[in-house]
């Protein structure tokens, strides 16, 4: 499950509320959590800020650890 769609059901919210929040379209923030598009950078901190997320934990690591 896409991060974002996941932490707005954990905190009870929609989709749309995050779209309204932001200033996006609801088509767009669809897009973010069906994985069909990418938001910028600064789209990326602004939905930190307002599910009150660190912005890393909307990242996946794209770096493999290495076995200790």
């Amino acid at each position: 499950m896409n991060t974002i769609k996941k932490i707005l059901k954990n905190q009870g919210r929609s989709q749309t509320w995050l779209a309204e929040t932001i200033g996006k379209s609801y088509v767009s923030v669809t897009n973010y959590c069906n994985n069909n598009s990418q938001p910028s950078l600064q789209v990326l901190f602004d939905i930190a800020k307002v599910l009150d997320v660190d912005v890393r934990e909307l990242l996946i690591s794209t770096k493999l650890k290495k076995p200790k």
